[in-house]
């Protein structure tokens, strides 16, 4: 886990478990177009999470080799519900390119 300034300003290095770091796959039409002919999966992740504890992480999960990893962190989209202006949380995807000899079956 990378550096995460405190209050005070100081820097501490916190650790996560793997299970802690992946929230869930993101199983779509476009992530599975991805898998088959790319190799890359898309997931959910912890917003405090770095490309590092990603690979890391999957490679222990799923027993495989992490060639790449790509982040985005996305931005809340606006909703409105009755009278109200509402917003919705924001989140962070990885991609994760594996290796030409590893898979990931989810189904």
């Amino acid at each position: 886990m990378g550096n995460i300034p405190t209050p005070s300003g100081e820097k501490t290095k916190m650790t996560l478990d793997p299970h802690q770091i992946l929230f869930r796959p993101l199983v779509t039409e476009k992530g599975m177009r991805q898998s088959t002919e790319l190799n890359q999966y898309a997931f959910e992740i912890n917003p405090l999470a770095t490309k590092e504890d990603v690979r890391r992480a999957v490679e222990e999960l799923f027993d495989v080799k992490v060639v790449r990893v790509a982040t985005q962190t996305r931005k809340g989209k606006p909703r409105r519900t009755k009278n109200r202006m509402g917003k919705t949380k924001g989140w962070k995807k990885a991609i994760v390119s594996l290796d030409d000899e590893h898979r990931i079956d989810f189904f």
